[in-house]
């Protein structure tokens, strides 16, 4: 059974991952399904971290960290879904395929970020992610993440 969830602050989505600053990059949830899909917002400031290495004259948001957020957003929609297990495994990054990085996210971007259920098998979740910037494309990837413990 699917269910429609709606937006989630910062204080509910601290809630469902453990990731805390610097590395939450989760700003907003925009609404889902439970089982099928989540939109996430990662605002991108000018004051995050890891710009001042990547790269101090001309500031880009590190793909890794793009994969990072899409890795995120498909843990809170596992989170959701799986609302009443007890106890609440804990979700990582398990692999990513199919990667392609299509424009750079720059301080000052809202990135958008789609999540959908491909597929569940033995407890790992397959997500077709899409971090998109103004409509366009930014970051592609299919990742899987795999239960490694508890919360």
């Amino acid at each position: 059974m699917t269910n429609e969830f709606g937006s989630m602050d910062a204080l509910q989505i601290r809630e469902a991952l453990p990731h805390r600053y610097p590395f939450l990059l989760i700003d907003k949830v925009i609404g889902g399904v439970s089982g099928e899909s989540i939109t996430a917002i990662k605002n991108v400031t000018s004051n995050e971290p890891f710009f001042q290495g990547h790269f101090p004259e001309r500031p880009v948001m590190p793909g890794v960290l793009i994969i990072e957020a899409m890795a995120q957003a498909g843990g809170i929609l596992s989170y959701l879904t799986m609302i009443d297990v007890e106890p609440k495994p804990l979700f990582f990054l398990a692999g990513v395929d199919k990667a392609r990085f299509r424009r750079t996210v720059l301080p000052g971007d809202q990135l958008t970020v789609r999540v959908d259920v491909d597929r569940v098998k033995r407890g790992i979740w397959f997500y077709r992610c899409e971090a998109t910037v103004d409509g366009k494309v930014a970051v592609a990837a299919d990742i899987m993440c795999a239960p490694g413990g508890e919360r």
